[in-house]
């Protein structure tokens, strides 16, 4: 068996990205940066061939927001292809020729999944450990890039045999349990919270939506009197009404996307997550994201009322560790996130029930009371 260079350990585990995939926010970032290089360019020609004027700098620009929109797309694959992960007795190492990331197994708390919607079997395993809150406030997690099968490999970073069930992201979480393992209490969130950061969001996708549509009115009975009074060549009026049309799209798709983003995201999420209570371990799937959680990580639950006079409550499970208890980003010491996956139950009606499974220490909040159980 292989041992480790630096810690001298045996590895019992060693692989690398199964497939070489571009993280959504860096195809988006291509996109935007794309279609800035495009509408650039259309510009710069309808000004040199109609106006006959010197367009050095839109054709700059064009090529910076090129080359941005093409390293967005190369650079993570780049980088993603050569690393290599390993797991030793008592490590889970991440490392990219000298540059080498590592986390004790011991102190993981729990792991997120986030399956590949287009490869199956495939997706990142992150790694989570609990950290102080206040001024030590920080996050600290390991991200197993594009492996395959990662539940089969949290099993094994967890010190288990995969089960035979693991290893497709399109089963069912509660048919991929470890052998022998059985769910107690399962709920769903009844309803998704409107935070400021989500009214925020909503108020800028209307902003968006609204310069959209001033550019395309302002825009419009200059380009018609131009059109109508034939000072462009036919090839050159539509390079100029393509550019337009890309920036008028460009605005309203990026409005669109926010307005989703704080409308139709959350409630998506909200009808999409699932969570599990058995003898072992708290699962939480969100469409293609789980999150594995061991109970005997968890400290104590607190619970609060998910609205003023609302039955359905807030579940936050705060998390004890090395050095550390709760977890930063989590409902307990850091407000919910929508965003995120964490380890919280959202608007459950049966929150006593799942307070009660799993025989930690509560402390129940009301509006003004605060009771230990």
């Amino acid at each position: 068996m292989a041992r480790d260079s630096l810690y001298g350990e045996d590895i019992v585990w060693s692989g690398g990205p199964k497939v070489v995939s571009v993280p959504g926010v860096f195809k988006l970032a291509a996109v935007v940066a794309g279609t800035m290089s495009a509408v650039a360019l259309a510009f710069a020609v309808v000004i040199a061939t109609g106006l006959q004027q010197h367009v050095g700098s839109l054709v700059g620009f064009s090529a910076w927001s090129a080359s941005l929109a093409l390293a967005a797309v190369c650079l993570p694959r780049w980088f993603r292809s050569s690393a290599r992960y390993a797991v030793t007795e008592k490590h889970v190492i991440w490392q990219r020729g000298r540059l080498r990331r590592t986390i004790e197994r011991d102190a993981i708390s729990y792991a997120i999944i986030r399956w590949n919607p287009s490869v199956p079997g495939v997706g990142d395993l992150v790694l989570e450990r609990v950290v102080p809150t206040g001024a030590l406030k920080r996050t600290l997690s390991l991200t197993l890039a594009d492996v395959e099968g990662p539940d089969r490999l949290w099993a094994i970073v967890r010190g288990l045999t995969p089960s035979v069930t693991l290893g497709d992201g399109t089963r069912p979480l509660a048919q991929r349990l470890d052998d022998g393992e059985r769910v107690l209490w399962t709920a769903r969130p009844w309803a998704s919270r409107w935070t400021a950061r989500r009214i925020a969001t909503a108020i800028g996708g209307v902003l968006l939506a609204m310069a959209a549509a001033h550019f395309l009115f302002r825009l419009t009975p200059p380009i018609t009197r131009v059109l109508r009074a034939h000072a462009l060549p036919p090839v050159t009026a539509g390079v100029l009404i393509g550019g337009v049309a890309l920036a008028v799209l460009l605005l309203a798709g990026v409005a669109c996307f926010v307005g989703y983003s704080a409308l139709l995201r959350p409630w998506r999420l909200a009808r999409a997550t699932r969570y599990f209570v058995t003898d072992r371990r708290v699962l939480i799937r969100r469409g293609s994201e789980e999150l594995h959680l061991d109970r005997e990580r968890i400290a104590y639950v607190i619970t609060a009322p998910w609205r003023e006079g609302s039955a359905r409550r807030d579940v936050y499970l705060v998390l004890d560790g090395p050095q550390a208890r709760a977890f930063s980003p989590s409902g307990a010491f850091g407000g919910a996130d929508e965003e995120r996956l964490v380890p919280m139950f959202t608007a459950v009606e049966d929150a006593d029930t799942a307070t009660a499974v799993l025989h930690v220490s509560r402390i129940s909040l009301t509006g003004e009371a605060r009771e230990a159980a």
